[in-house]
């Protein structure tokens, strides 16, 4: 199987709208940030992008920033010289230096410590390297930076664990993976075509499968997501039965329930929920997501309110940090103080000052998606 050769299986209409993301994306030269659930495929999409633009004909390299040390990071990105650390018996270029021309895919960039992410600030702005062990950087290159994360960094900017600066470098354009709960209408397709590869490669036929079976698997949860489907696909097709029924799937994906009554029913997103939506996640400024809507009373004060406990809780009762949050310069604190105290909309900060911060940040994300349960604003509301 050549694994390399990227495609992107659906047809629903958000993998539709990811595709002409995608497509805009690699007419262009600019950073792209792809966020989104492990397992959802944004290496494919960054290879898409790759191969869709002038760069297609130069190197492109991956790198997991989440799968090595610091320093051995460092140095697979910027290279190094012979002696400048145990085991550096010969001079290497690094990954940036050897894609010159062409695109370097940065997965899990939430995960680089603060050296490390000052160190690739800079090679954003100059575009030099320098080498671990030299005293000045020793050359430049023109590499396009595409990066991915699972985190929100946005959370993590006001965490003060992601550099605000990097993270406006990196974020030109944003593209989002959905998960694959998200797109249901696409699993079918998605398992064809992953058994049909998987048949190819150990010359044997492609077993049918049962209805049942395949009720099964499109009710089934998926949080592996893609590649979780594409080890299960795998996995059918080594057993190499006439057949696929229920019997030779996972127990966890056999005992899936339809779909109808897998979950439990879905509250509709309240309006709250929606105007964060659009600012935690497509970072949206609080004057065209909320002040826009209220003014035009598409928004009442109990749903500015609600968002606004639901920022507090966030940060932690920090008004100033609400600003950057919710995308606004800083020097609209006092614009947006103005705002809340005019019309009743301000709240105390002292009762978020003991609110823990949500361990889960990624899943406190998906909680305002329009296919998540609304969360509450705040507790002991």
């Amino acid at each position: 199987m050549d694994d390399r050769v990227p495609a992107l299986i659906g047809s629903s209409a958000i993998i539709d709208k990811l595709k002409a993301d995608i497509h805009q994306a690699a007419r262009s030269d600019a950073r792209v940030l792809i966020t989104g659930e492990s397992g959802t495929g944004k290496e494919v999409a960054t290879r898409l992008i790759h191969a869709g633009s002038a760069r297609a004909r130069h190197p492109f390299i991956a790198i997991n920033c989440a799968g090595l040390a610091e320093t051995l990071l460092e140095s697979e990105l910027f290279g190094h010289y012979r002696g400048s650390f145990t085991g550096a018996t010969r001079d290497k270029p690094g990954l940036l230096e050897r894609a010159h021309l062409g695109t370097v895919f940065l997965d899990e960039v939430g995960e680089m410590s603060a050296r490390m992410q000052g160190l690739l600030l800079r090679f954003l702005e100059t575009g030099e390297i320098q080498r671990v062990g030299a005293e000045r950087p020793d050359v430049r290159v023109d590499v396009r930076i595409i990066a991915a994360t699972n985190r929100n960094l946005g959370e993590q900017v006001v965490a003060g664990s992601f550099r605000l600066d990097l993270f406006y470098r990196l974020d030109v354009l944003e593209l989002k993976t959905p998960p694959l709960r998200e797109r249901r209408g696409d699993i079918e397709e998605l398992l064809a075509h992953f058994l049909g590869r998987y048949a190819e490669h150990y010359r044997v036929p492609v077993p049918p499968i049962d209805p049942d079976a395949l009720a099964r698997v499109q009710s089934y949860a998926w949080p592996g997501n893609v590649r979780q489907l594409k080890n299960l696909a795998e996995r059918l097709i080594v057993r190499a039965p006439d057949r696929i029924g229920c019997e030779h799937l996972p127990r966890e994906i056999a005992g899936a329930a339809p779909v109808a009554t897998a979950v439990a029913p879905l509250r509709a997103p309240t309006r709250a929920d929606q105007a964060i939506d659009r600012m935690l996640t497509s970072r949206e400024p609080f004057w065209s997501a909320v002040y826009g809507p209220f003014m035009s009373r598409d928004l009442t004060r109990d749903d500015v309110r609600a968002l606004i406990a639901k920022g507090l809780e966030l940060t932690r009762g920090s008004y100033t940090s609400l600003v950057q949050l919710f995308n606004m310069p800083a020097d609209d604190y006092k614009r947006f103080l103005n705002f809340l105290r005019k019309h009743q909309c301000q709240i105390g900060f002292q009762q978020f000052r003991t609110v823990p911060v949500p361990i889960d940040r990624a899943a406190e994300r998906q909680r305002f998606t329009a296919h998540s349960l609304s969360p509450p604003l705040s507790r002991g509301r």
